[in-house]
């Protein structure tokens, strides 16, 4: 599957893009030496009503790897995608019925390792130029998907630090009755530095991973 032209991203995508390209990559984020298996995720950028947003899905809580985490559209890279542009665009049309021919991809990030999952995770980030309406999957892989303002993601009201209990924090967002986290939440917070969109907020404000969303990052 390819995608569309780009000549109708919005500037201040198209400057996103520009600085995403050259992301830098946190030591702990790093693929190994001896890579891992190729995933990619899709950063789905519209607008609605002229506020800029993200695509994001809150995964079932039954699944195998990442049970129950709102995450960005994505999977495993498979032999007749091409490549992580063909593999981000597929499973975003699986996840959430988002058409392809109506994305324009802008950029592609530079490559990011989970080492709960051994996943070499490629961000690609594109335009919406042709929303259409989101229909979670039907074989219950995700079970919501929603578009999420940067503005509200930017909220120092929804924006907080949760704790591990191995020991590791990070940064998360509370908002349409979701906990962001982990692998998503860090990408997320990047990216609104990048773009421009970050605002001062309480960075001491710690909470440990709530019991639920630990039990099912478990499971996962």
């Amino acid at each position: 599957m390819t995608a569309g032209q780009a000549g109708g991203a919005p500037q201040w995508l198209t400057d996103l893009a520009a600085r995403a390209v050259s992301l830098e990559v946190p030591p702990v984020l790093l693929p190994p030496a001896g890579g891992g298996r190729a995933s990619a995720v899709l950063l789905l950028f519209g607008e609605s009503e002229g506020h800029p947003d993200l695509l994001i899905v809150q995964r079932s809580p039954l699944l195998r790897r990442h049970a129950g985490q709102p995450a960005f559209p994505g999977g495993a890279v498979e032999a007749a995608d091409g490549g992580p542009v063909g593999a981000a665009l597929r499973e975003a049309w699986e996840e959430t019925g988002t058409d392809p021919a109506g994305v324009d991809v802008l950029a592609v990030l530079p490559d990011l390792f989970i080492s709960r999952s051994g996943f070499v995770v490629t961000p690609v980030l594109a335009w919406w130029r042709r929303p259409v309406a989101l229909v979670p999957a039907a074989d219950g892989e995700v079970t919501s998907a929603v578009r999420v303002r940067l503005a509200d993601l930017a909220d120092p009201a929804n924006r907080l630090r949760v704790r591990h209990p191995l020991g590791t924090s990070g940064p998360a967002f509370r908002l349409h009755g979701m906990l962001v986290w982990g692998f998503t939440a860090a990408l997320v917070d990047r990216l609104l530095a990048l773009g421009g969109w970050e605002r001062p907020w309480d960075s001491g404000r710690e909470e440990d991973l709530p019991p639920d969303v630990l039990a099912a990052s478990r499971r996962g």
